[in-house]
């Protein structure tokens, strides 16, 4: 599996400004995605989110929905990625 921090990363970027910080010593962060209007999104992670990587594409998947949401964007107009398909199969 590629880096997890990179996966996410590519995902977001560049719209987004993506930075990590160690919050806990279980190993979560903190994921910061920022656009030129501020912070778009806050979330922590938990480790065994971004290690496995089922759950760091639904975690993809989950900010993804949750930023076409903030946008005002339908559902319906909604596009998934590549990794969000590579997770539903």
């Amino acid at each position: 599996m590629e880096s997890p921090f990179k996966k996410i990363s590519d995902v977001f970027q560049p719209r987004y400004s993506v930075n990590f910080s160690i919050e806990k010593p279980d190993g979560s962060i903190l994921l910061t995605l920022t656009d030129a209007s501020g912070v778009a999104v806050k979330r922590y992670i938990a480790s065994s989110q971004w290690r496995d990587e089922q759950q760091l594409e639904r975690l993809i998947t989950s900010l993804q929905f949750s930023l076409a949401i903030e946008r005002g964007e339908q559902a319906s107009t909604y596009r998934l990625t590549k990794h969000s398909l590579a997770a539903a199969q």
